[in-house]
């Protein structure tokens, strides 16, 4: 069974509507992307999936369980959690404050959990060691994503949304993020990852579905993808 399944989903926003009948699943332990153009539906999915965004019509279930209606800080209860596109770091807040921002929904049961926690983040980013007392809106923008990133960790995933993360950075960056984020796999959580980055992503991931004008015109295998002739010259430049 799917961890997470979307079923013939329908997302308005007004009289337009953004995804037509969208249906995707997300096996447990798999990294799997979304990859499309700007406006081809990807964060709104992702908006759906959270909770931030209702159905107008459509089914979502998670781990068995209907969630289509269920409020997005439950969500977060349940496993889900998501890093959002642009980041969102609070910018008045330290790096440490904007970590605990994770915990809210997802207490932990002792001090020491929460400790350990905090020290794999650091481990997988140490970058946010060095600045811990610093505030948010002071860290650059591959700090900010790996801020961002580790505040979604610091709630314990079981499926972890990752939008966009390496939107507007250095190649050196995305390189290290999106080895991270295989990292992050490896460790045990389930991925579900929109990227721009097609190459990144389609190498890195289990499965993966083309999105164009709110609907999946293509899914399989990452690394099949990367060799279809259409995906080649839509989204990685190659005719």
């Amino acid at each position: 069974m799917a961890m997470l399944e979307l079923h013939d989903v329908v997302v308005n926003y007004g009289a337009i509507e953004a995804l037509h009948g969208l249906s995707l699943q997300v096996e447990e332990g798999q990294v799997v992307s979304l990859i499309g153009a700007n406006g081809a539906g990807k964060t709104t999915t992702m908006r759906a999936i959270s909770g931030v965004r209702p159905l107008t019509s459509g089914k979502i279930i998670f781990e068995g369980a209907d969630i289509t209606r269920m409020p997005a800080h439950n969500r977060v209860a349940e496993g889900i959690c998501q890093s959002p596109e642009g980041r969102g770091v609070f910018p008045g807040m330290t790096v440490l404050e904007n970590l605990d921002m994770g915990t809210f929904a997802r207490k932990f049961p002792s001090k020491a959990q929460y400790n350990e926690m905090v020290e794999h983040i650091f481990g997988l980013f140490p970058r946010l060691e060095e600045r811990k007392g610093q505030k948010g809106g002071l860290l650059s923008g591959g700090e900010q994503q790996m801020l961002a990133i580790g505040r979604a960790l610091m709630a314990r995933p079981k499926l972890l949304l990752l939008d966009e993360p390496s939107l507007g950075l250095a190649p050196k960056i995305i390189q290290q993020i999106l080895q991270i984020i295989t990292g992050i796999n490896k460790d045990g959580t389930t991925v579900l990852l929109v990227e721009q980055n097609a190459q990144g992503a389609l190498s890195r991931s289990h499965f993966a579905y083309i999105l164009e004008t709110g609907a999946v015109t293509k899914s399989g295998p990452g690394k099949q993808l990367l060799t279809d002739p259409a995906v080649k010259e839509a989204y990685l430049g190659v005719a």
